[in-house]
């Protein structure tokens, strides 16, 4: 979904859209995934990246400009615990017991006419 609001800065109001979001590349060079006896599943994804496209326009009193963006994130990693229990029935459902994100770097580019 598109992004928009307005952000108060010193002497006024920054007014900002960010339209046609995609993410264009994803990258998991490091993933597993084990089994934890008696509780269930631990996903681990270490050094992930992805890349995000996006226009954008911004707006103050002053000056008004837009272009198209790009945002790197990487060093990007996750741990994530699913547990598994059997319902009356002995299905198994999975349900997230704990997840932990952490990025390391995010580099923005914004190209615009200004």
């Amino acid at each position: 979904p598109d992004l928009s609001g307005y952000e108060k800065f010193g002497l006024g109001n920054v007014k900002y859209n960010i339209s046609r979001i995609h993410v264009t590349v994803v990258e998991f060079p490091s993933a597993s995934i084990s089994l934890i006896p008696g509780t269930g599943i631990k996903l681990a994804i270490g050094n992930a990246s992805l890349t995000v496209d996006m226009n954008w326009n911004i707006r103050t009193w002053m000056f008004k400009d837009s272009g198209r963006g790009t945002v790197y994130i990487s060093k990007v990693f996750v741990t994530a615990i699913f547990s598994t229990p059997l319902d009356n029935m002995g299905h198994t459902s999975v349900s997230l017991t704990s997840c932990r994100t952490t990025s390391g770097d995010i580099d923005i580019k914004l190209n615009g006419k200004s």
